[in-house]
């Protein structure tokens, strides 16, 4: 039986162009783990480890049971205190808010047919019998974006600035308002890609 890849089967949600574009996402599923700090440190990357380890619990389960599918790539959603920094704008952001400020929840998809009982069941394996005791504070996440502008970003993480401009001159442009995390899809492994060639989706739910 095939393999269930969604980035070739919902190519909507894992394309973007170099320009900005609105577009409709619908609910989505996935497991996720949340946190606050720097994603250079080691608490987030240990935070993606777990995650994958259970990413993929659930997918040999689901192997078992013809129901295999490519687990997709890692994505993230990131917001900081509105309040406090009320005054900065979507592009200055990840230049003038320190990345201790930063909240974070890590995600990787799921496909529909995976249940919250099959998710629960796997962070139960991941932290019990391969000890990774993080797992516990994974979770089955839903996600109803709808309409969002995004864009495809090309190179380091530290030039993202440059192309959120694009993005708050086209809702500037347009009368859109934010209305929700700003989002990454990470089409490049970040922690083996050179980051001159990493490849990045920015998404903004707006409304």
């Amino acid at each position: 039986m095939d393999k269930l890849d969604l980035a070739k089967t919902d190519k909507v949600y894992y394309t973007a162009k170099i320009k900005p574009e609105i577009l409709h996402i619908e609910k989505t599923n996935y497991i996720s783990i949340i946190g606050k700090g720097d994603p250079s440190g080691k608490e987030f990357s240990e935070k993606i480890q777990a995650l994958y380890a259970t990413a993929y619990v659930i997918k040999f389960v689901l192997k078992a049971v013809n129901n295999d599918f490519v687990v997709p790539k890692l994505e993230a959603l990131w917001s900081f205190d509105d309040k406090k920094y009320k005054d900065i704008s979507m592009d200055e952001a990840p230049v003038k808010i320190p990345r201790s400020e930063w909240n974070y929840r890590i995600m990787i998809r799921m496909p529909d047919f995976v249940t919250r009982e099959q998710t629960k069941a796997a962070i139960d394996t991941v932290a019990n019998k391969k000890l990774i005791e993080l797992a516990k504070a994974i979770e089955f996440y839903e996600m109803t974006e709808g309409k969002v502008v995004q864009i495809l970003h090309v190179g380091p993480f530290e030039n993202e600035p440059q192309t959120l401009k694009k993005i708050q001159e086209f809702t500037t442009k347009n009368n859109l308002q934010k209305n929700g995390l700003h989002h990454e899809i990470y089409l490049s492994d970040f922690r083996k890609t050179s980051p001159e060639k990493l490849k990045t989706i920015l998404r903004e739910p707006v409304k």
